[in-house]
């Protein structure tokens, strides 16, 4: 029995890494795409790639959809001792659940994302956004990898719970 244990603690192990490692990749993905932006475009460029589709470069001193951009700054401090409270708490969720597929690849997803924004809000006091996708004149607001990790994180969540719930 005890063989047993310690095989399913260190696949369980190994999972962590996985996860850990794939939440370094979004980040170092998502850190890289933002250094590219600021070194090639100035706040407020624009370069049209298709007639729904921008690069941009813009600045969210707020969080999802610029909620709180015009607060007066504590927000930036705020979103950043929240995000860093949560990325904690997604390395502890994968340390208990690291074995679930599914749930171990959203979180790593998750924090990525949410580390990817924390360093923004360090280091500049904003994040760093340039996706821009457009229809018929209305702009969907500006993204980066780090949003579109969480996006996606939080879409394997909800299927996660949908399929726990369906099999139980």
């Amino acid at each position: 029995m005890a063989k047993k244990s310690s095989r399913t603690l260190s696949r369980s192990g190994a999972s962590l890494w996985l996860w850990l490692g794939l939440a370094l990749l979004i980040l170092l993905a998502d850190q890289f795409t933002k250094i590219w932006i600021i070194g090639t475009y100035q706040l407020g460029d624009s370069l049209p790639l298709s007639s729904f589709f921008n690069l941009v470069r813009v600045h969210n001193s707020g969080a999802a959809f610029s909620f709180l951009a015009q607060a007066g700054g504590w927000q930036r401090w705020f979103f950043t001792g929240l995000g860093s409270v949560a990325a904690l708490l997604m390395i502890w969720m994968l340390t208990q659940h690291a074995g679930q597929r599914l749930f171990g690849f959203a979180i790593a997803c998750v924090l990525g994302g949410a580390v990817g924004n924390v360093i923004d809000r360090v280091l500049y006091g904003y994040v760093v956004d340039f996706l821009d996708f457009h229809y018929a004149g209305i702009h969907f607001p500006a993204f980066n990898v780090a949003d579109s990790a969480i996006t996606l994180g939080a879409a394997c969540l909800i299927l996660d719970e949908v399929l726990r719930v369906r099999r139980g």
